[in-house]
């Protein structure tokens, strides 16, 4: 599998071979409002395309429908856990339906929503990832901050959006960080800081798309950063040359290690002063708004958001028996 991969041609051009698709967008987590805008986005543009796509808000919501046989197919944008599609949870209950969703499957998406787990199975198959302590509720913040040495991120083990993190530069930082732990109240992740540039490669199948460099006008790609400010540049490609190839390589052998399919998102640290490449996480269902990062790589190959969507949602169709050769 190489990372200059071009794009396969489109499997399908009829929308009716889709049957009717279930939207699944909100849900209970902590990202229901980004999910709800991500939604909105995907189903106008499976809509324009001729899609018979349908909202639905939450699982509960899709359970009904499902049992009642309204949908042939699921395009998953829910975000988060606890009550989000990102963790596993949806991922079984559509494989026990026999329901064909986008998305990665059952392991990937419960391990990768586990930035720990996660960045232990990386380091096993010798992929390069920041130094990093799992802290247990209760656990010595400050003394694992000083162990680990300043600066660090901490941040929930097993959530995203960049929700609950502190930033950890001095004293008053480490205050803020147990503030944020006993806020929380699960496991969390104490990452030492990378100082250099935040890059992210979207993932499409077999194919790295363009690396985005991420400068944001404060001090750190936040939430704020993310999704309301419009002051945030995205470079494209993030880098160039070799470093582009190395970079794009290194996502798509992170996706694979955890077994991830279908498509989604690699969040990459490059050192300034050493240049090496440091990996941050894995989302699953990454954002569809206006200011998400995949459909701004694949604008860059030349799809447009609609046939992004169009792309993802061919990947619930059974394989051709050509597809299954080539294997």
């Amino acid at each position: 599998m190489s990372a200059d991969m071009t794009f396969p041609p489109l499997r399908v051009s009829d929308a009716r071979d889709f049957g009717r698709v279930a939207v699944l967008m909100g849900g209970t987590s902590s990202e229901r409002e980004v999910s709800l805008d991500s939604g909105r986005n995907v189903l106008e543009a499976l809509q324009a395309r001729g899609v018979d796509a349908h909202a639905v808000d939450g699982i509960p919501a899709l359970v009904d429908a499902l049992v009642h046989g309204q949908f042939d197919r699921v395009f998953n944008i829910l975000h988060g856990n606890r009550g989000g599609g990102e963790d596993g949870v949806l991922q079984g209950l559509l494989e026990a339906l026999e329901v064909p969703y986008t998305g990665c499957g059952v392991l990937a998406s419960a391990l990768t929503m586990d930035k720990i787990r996660t960045k232990q199975v990386w380091l096993s198959a010798g992929l390069p990832t920041p130094k990093f302590v799992r802290l247990s509720p209760g656990e010595d913040v400050r003394a694992a901050a000083l162990q680990l040495g300043l600066p660090v991120f901490v941040k929930p083990s097993s959530e995203g959006s960049s929700v609950g993190v502190a930033r950890v530069t001095d004293d008053a930082g480490i205050e803020e960080a147990i503030r944020v732990a006993r806020a929380y109240g699960g496991e969390m992740l104490m990452e030492q800081m990378v100082v250099g540039d935040e890059l992210t490669v979207g993932i499409l199948g077999d194919v790295a798309l363009p690396s985005i460099r991420i400068v944001p006008k404060g001090e750190w790609y936040d939430y704020n950063a993310k999704y309301i400010a419009d002051d945030t540049q995205y470079l494209c490609p993030g880098l160039q040359g070799d470093d582009e190839i190395a970079i794009r390589q290194l996502a798509l052998d992170a996706f694979r290690a955890a077994g991830c399919s279908s498509w989604g998102r690699v969040d990459v640290m490059r050192d300034r002063a050493s240049g090496a490449l440091l990996l941050l996480e894995v989302n699953t269902a990454p954002g569809m708004t206006s200011h998400s990062l995949v459909p701004k790589a694949a604008g860059q190959r030349g799809v447009s958001f609609q046939e992004l969507c169009w792309r993802i949602l061919e990947q619930t169709l059974p394989a051709t028996d050509e597809e299954r050769a080539d294997a």
